[in-house]
């Protein structure tokens, strides 16, 4: 309303389909190929903790939505987001959301209240819904003790930046720790970052499938295995690209096998068509 709305009130909508896409919904529109769709279901059922990374409007909580429907039935859920945008289709989902500060600035409940109260709740997982403060430290935590396979989304424009975004959420909980530290723990919860963004013409697609295999020295090392090469813009402004595989075949695979899921080989070959 004025005097903030300079011409007059802005009313900003954001809305969603009662029924939520699904991965291969995703698959059809052309935002991943089958074989990435295999992997990260896999990874999903595993308990392989992802971070779903991207711009505004790329795409992140639809992507969440889409993985989170292969978590188990019998795990219990804990989503924690600022305004409840995720659609889980478990029978065991408890929701939070944060509560701003009233007109006299009391009574304000921010998400990293949220997740220390989720962890005395006994969650299997931890979802949430967008990481964007000093809650990434009890994120990483829980990660860490025992909450394998939670998931949240950040901002970032590709998967090491996520990386480097986390390092300075961590840092604004204003706890003395050192960097090599901090990094340690990033490398030590999450495993796999899934990139997605909104190209030019509007399609969101996933750009890049990185897995996170540990550190070196104080370096986090990374590994990408999926990733979008684009190759032109047609006269409409469509974006041409593909899909490839970059011929590296991810460390969780064997957690995988373990647990029943065979991907083939010939997925990771990046002298074939995905």
């Amino acid at each position: 309303m004025r005097p903030i709305g300079v011409d007059g009130p802005l009313v900003s909508i954001r809305k969603f389909s009662k029924k939520p896409f699904n991965l291969s919904k995703l698959v059809d529109i052309g935002a991943l190929k089958p074989p990435i769709a295999e992997l990260l279901a896999a990874a999903v059922k595993s308990r392989i903790t992802t971070i779903i990374s991207g711009g505004t409007g790329s795409g992140k909580t639809t992507m969440l939505n889409a993985l989170s429907a292969f978590i188990s039935e019998k795990e219990r859920l804990i989503t924690i987001e600022d305004a409840a945008e995720l659609q889980l289709q478990q029978p065991h989902v408890a929701r939070m959301e944060t509560r701003p500060p009233n007109i006299e600035g009391k009574g304000e409940i921010r998400q990293r209240e949220l997740v220390k109260n989720a962890l005395r709740m006994r969650p299997e997982r931890i979802i949430l819904g967008e990481c964007r403060g000093e809650e990434a430290f009890d994120m990483l935590q829980a990660m860490n003790t025992g909450h394998e396979g939670s998931m949240a989304t950040i901002h970032a424009n590709n998967p090491r930046e996520a990386i480097s975004r986390l390092e300075q959420l961590v840092g604004m909980a204003g706890l003395p720790m050192t960097i090599p530290s901090i990094r340690g723990q990033i490398a030590a919860a999450i495993r796999m970052i899934v990139q997605l963004q909104r190209l030019s013409d509007g399609k969101r697609r996933v750009t890049s499938v990185a897995e996170i295999t540990g550190m070196e020295g104080d370096i986090v090392q990374m590994q990408e295995i999926y990733k979008f090469v684009r190759t032109a813009t047609a006269d409409d402004g469509t974006v041409e690209g593909h899909f490839v595989a970059t011929g590296v075949r991810p460390r969780f695979l064997s957690e995988l096998t373990a647990r029943g899921i065979k991907i083939p080989n010939h997925y990771f070959d990046p002298g074939k068509p995905l």
